[in-house]
């Protein structure tokens, strides 16, 4: 399958941007950063190549597995990175980045995807708006996650006086935080619109707007929570550590609202459910 196919080749230049990106934090290479940002853009792009074919053939974005999910939700967080590297110059971000995307794809492959015809209940602008915004939002949330991650290890090694060597190559909490806060503006307005773009779906396929399915409370628990960390932001100057910890919180909410709630609550929206309304 060409999925599959492209699924491995992008695994194989993530993981060589992540050893690129480890050698700049570890010894300092400017060479290997410089390396690395090419192949991280490289394996982007093929993915991108891949998606748009992909989308052409199917009439939807392919996103009705679990394995094709995890390969875009690589590629929005990739994608996200790359943008957010334009405004931000934190090449140490990406040694956190492209493991995390190597790692998505990695246990996709673990979920082989069989080839299928989309219904022609999953082919609607509506799913696709709501999906390809869902996601956004979800690699915004995810880099902000990192981010705060980042944050609590560099004022850890401040706070023991242990500055130099591979924390050197850490940006600065100002800098650190400033990213979080503007990961944090640009994805939750996506998901606000991903949640209304799936009501309209909803509405026009199924005949409600809102079913209380598990998926959609956890969304809803999700857009919750970073509505409130925006608004202490926003109104009573949330800032640092706080912002950090409510961050990674929220990131690791978001993947129970992705993966747990697919695996553990019977709910409408989990790719087995998804699959039995494929034709074959």
């Amino acid at each position: 399958m060409i999925g599959a196919l492209t699924a491995k080749l992008a695994l194989s230049l993530y993981i060589l941007s992540a050893g690129g990106y480890l050698v700049f934090i570890f010894r300092q290479n400017t060479r290997a950063v410089q390396g690395a940002v090419w192949v991280i853009r490289l394996g982007f792009l093929l993915q991108s190549v891949s998606l748009i074919l992909r989308t052409a053939s199917l009439g939807q974005l392919p996103i009705l597995n679990l394995a094709e999910a995890l390969c875009f939700f690589a590629w929005a967080v990739v994608g996200v990175y790359l943008l957010l590297s334009v405004r931000f110059n934190i090449p140490a971000l990406g040694a956190f980045v492209a493991p995390l995307a190597a790692l998505m794809i990695l246990v996709s492959l673990l979920f082989p995807s069989k080839p299928l015809i989309v219904a022609p209940i999953f082919k609607s602008v509506w799913l696709s708006m709501h999906l390809g915004t869902i996601f956004m939002g979800y690699g915004f949330f995810a880099l902000a996650g990192v981010a705060g991650g980042m944050y609590l290890i560099q004022e850890h090694q401040i706070k023991a006086k242990h500055t130099g060597g591979v924390y050197r190559r850490f940006p600065s909490l100002n800098a650190l935080d400033t990213l979080n806060y503007y990961s944090l503006t640009m994805g939750f307005p996506m998901i606000t619109l991903g949640i209304i773009f799936g009501a309209a779906y909803a509405e026009l396929s199924l005949g409600r707007y809102w079913r209380w399915d598990p998926k959609e409370v956890w969304s809803l628990i999700t857009w919750l929570i970073y509505a409130a960390l925006l608004h202490q932001r926003l109104t009573v100057g949330w800032r640092g550590r706080r912002a950090a910890i409510l961050s990674i919180a929220g990131f690791l909410v978001l993947c129970f609202t992705f993966l747990g709630v697919n695996f553990l609550l019977p709910s409408y929206h989990n790719f087995q459910s998804l699959e039995q309304l494929q034709v074959k």
